[in-house]
């Protein structure tokens, strides 16, 4: 029996399991994946977590890793396929059969970005294929990007990099925006941007680098080549729910409804990091949640 299992290695599972080990919890950490860091290890650069200006992404997981290992945090790489229990005892089961206990839940599953699907996108992916230009559009200053996408996320990131970079191009299949009016109004506002309508990207190209993308138009077929450094893709984000967190109450988007707190619907159970119904989703709020779930937990078996 734990006191605590923590589903998911990224930066918040890490940041619960530190805390968790600090307040003498019997805890266990499960991670389906072979390596522990989420999504940061996937980034070739990462210039805005505090005191670690310009790391490594992969250097980053991994020293967050070592951080809870040194703490004495227990992992196992296991995928979870189902988890039940809405009383004191937490059930939850994993691929290779096996069956855990638990008197609390921390979810930290994280969420991904929805992909182009395009190639050259995973080859380039943290060498100018970004999904998040508040992490890194500071990368691009002074140069040419492109931004796919037409919701509130691409528009909003389009008039961002527009502060920095060059010029912007924003890519959108259709031949208008579902962005908000008022988001529409700062981005035709801005003059080094550039609509690209009715286009998709077809793929990405680059040698080390991205250096263009291919467009395609889908109202006459045919295909052009867009010479840019940096592609920032915006065309939605999907939780990492895994299937097995029916018992916990969603949003419309699939995140986990929770507040700063971290308590889902259930009680016992936290969601922390990009899981849960949050503003922001950055490293440093997704650590920041690891806290403040494992202060709810110590709440809860008090």
């Amino acid at each position: 029996m734990y006191d605590l299992i923590i589903i998911g290695s990224g930066p918040a599972g890490l940041s619960a399991a530190v805390y968790g080990m600090r307040a003498g919890l019997k805890l266990l950490v499960l991670e389906q994946n072979p390596m522990s860091g989420g999504q940061v290890l996937n980034t070739y650069e990462v210039d805005n977590y505090l005191g670690m200006p310009g790391i490594n992404g992969f250097d980053m997981g991994m020293k967050f890793k070592e951080h809870a290992q040194t703490m004495g945090a227990v992992f196992k790489q296991a995928a979870v396929t189902a988890m039940s229990g809405k009383n004191d005892i937490k059930i939850v089961e994993t691929a290779d059969g096996s069956v855990y206990e638990a008197k609390t839940l921390i979810l930290a599953m994280g969420a991904g970005h929805t992909l182009l699907n395009v190639p050259g996108e995973k080859e380039f992916k943290g060498k100018g294929v970004s999904y998040c230009a508040t992490c890194d559009g500071a990368f691009f200053k002074g140069r040419d990007v492109a931004v796919v996408g037409g919701g509130d996320v691409a528009v909003e990131d389009a008039v961002y990099l527009s502060r920095m970079c060059r010029k912007v191009h924003l890519i959108h299949r259709r031949d208008s925006l579902r962005a908000a009016k008022s988001l529409q109004d700062k981005l035709f506002a801005c003059e080094n941007v550039e609509l690209h309508w009715n286009q998709t990207v077809s793929g990405i190209c680059g040698s080390d680098l991205v250096d263009g993308v291919m467009l395609h138009s889908v109202t006459d077929g045919t295909d052009s080549r867009l010479d840019v450094e940096g592609v920032f893709i915006a065309i939605g984000m999907r939780p990492n729910t895994g299937g097995f967190c029916e018992m916990i109450d969603r949003d419309a988007s699939g995140y986990l409804i929770a507040g700063e707190d971290c308590l889902t619907s259930v009680p016992g159970i936290f969601a922390a990091g990009d899981i849960r119904t949050k503003q922001v989703r950055q490293i440093v709020t997704a650590v920041a949640d690891g806290a403040c779930a494992v202060a709810g937990v110590e709440r809860y078996l008090s």
